[in-house]
């Protein structure tokens, strides 16, 4: 099928040439409705003349203001690591840019706050990349769950990542390019390995529980760490009373094991998810009491970050809502994260309004 464009392009610049850039933001973009390329930056120069050069974006850059200079920029994709996060946001919204910026937005929950005050500031549009809420499957669970399911009961959900992921992506990936000149932390991200699994894993569990079972009030944590593997259990107290429970798991001895279950008044639903770079629909089952019969959806569009780029295109030129994870939610799941590790710490129960500072 030929790719057709809009007439009106949302002209996007993507901070950061690196493996997520090359996996999902470049080819997004190319392939995106209503977006074009307008720049590509990153700090290695020869990282952002290979792609940006192959997936031909009108400027490349080396400097990131530079790139923020641009006019023909309206958008920037952050796609750095998440220590950055935050200030190449702040620094694109202060030039006027809108953002769609990897997940987590941040490390710590007063500068994602403080980044929220300066959304609301500017009155850009600043969008965090939960990708899983781009996935038709789970779109069909969320439009059930909030259309015809009627009250909820408990929700559970989980997301084990594998021994044997890489085995299977480098199978369907090409060779991620590296540069000696990227930007890069200071300290390792995996020292502590248990707030490292929580921001890059535990971020996708936490955003698809709230945005399917709504805002969590408190959580009680247990963690074992055995054999390498670690395995955080959560009990999560919704404000709507919803009874919940999260496992976060990297990595099991199995193949990767996402998805969640539902529980409510008029059905229910049961949903497996597949490792996102297979880019296929989550297979999600969806039964109506009514009926007595359960549907799934093919959701043969599995590009979710194509589709998560688009709707914040729409967003952006269209006006319209924006269904993905805003700047509230990104904060708020930023506090849930926070709470689980200190309820881990403590093994007692956190309310998520109590904690402060850093993941």
């Amino acid at each position: 099928m030929v790719l057709v464009k809009e007439k009106r392009l949302l002209g996007v610049g993507i901070l950061g040439c690196g493996p997520i850039a090359q996996f999902a933001h470049l080819e997004s973009v190319q392939k995106g409705r209503n977006v074009t390329l307008a720049a590509v930056c990153d700090r290695d120069e020869g990282l952002a003349q290979r792609f940006g050069a192959f997936y031909d974006a009108a400027t490349i850059y080396a400097d990131y203001d530079k790139m923020l200079a641009n006019p023909a920029v309206e958008a920037v994709i952050i796609a750095t690591s998440d220590a950055f996060h935050v200030p190449a946001a702040r620094k694109a919204l202060a030039a006027g840019k809108h953002v769609l910026c990897e997940k987590p937005i941040g490390i710590a929950i007063e500068e994602v706050e403080e980044l929220a005050q300066v959304v609301n500031r500017t009155g850009r549009k600043l969008q965090v990349g939960h990708m899983l809420r781009f996935d038709p499957g789970i779109q069909a669970a969320h439009e059930f769950v909030h259309s015809e399911m009627g009250e909820m009961l408990a929700l559970k959900a989980w997301y084990c990542d594998s021994t044997h992921r890489y085995t299977m992506t480098d199978a369907i990936q090409p060779l991620p390019r590296l540069g000696a000149a990227a930007l890069k932390p200071s300290g390792n991200p995996k020292a502590d390995l248990r707030r490292y699994n929580m921001l890059a894993h535990g971020s996708h569990l936490v955003d698809l529980a709230r945005w399917l079972g709504g805002p969590i009030l408190a959580v009680q944590a247990r963690v074992r760490e055995r054999f390498g593997a670690q395995c955080f259990f959560i009990d999560v107290e919704f404000e709507n009373g919803v009874l919940g429970h999260l496992d976060l798991t990297v990595a099991v001895r199995g193949d990767w094991h996402e998805g969640f279950q539902i529980y409510g008044q008029n059905g229910s639903v049961a949903a497996k998810t597949l490792n996102p770079w297979y880019y296929k629909s989550s297979e999600v089952d969806i039964f109506r009491e009514c009926t007595g019969a359960t549907t799934r959806v093919l959701g043969a569009d599995g590009h979710f970050y194509r589709r998560q780029l688009e709707s914040f295109a729409d967003v952006v030129l269209k006006g319209a809502p924006m269904s993905g994870a805003s700047i509230i939610d990104g904060a708020a799941s930023m506090r849930a994260m926070a709470a689980i590790l200190r309820s881990a710490e403590s093994d007692k129960p956190v309310t998520l309004s109590q904690v402060v500072g850093a993941v």
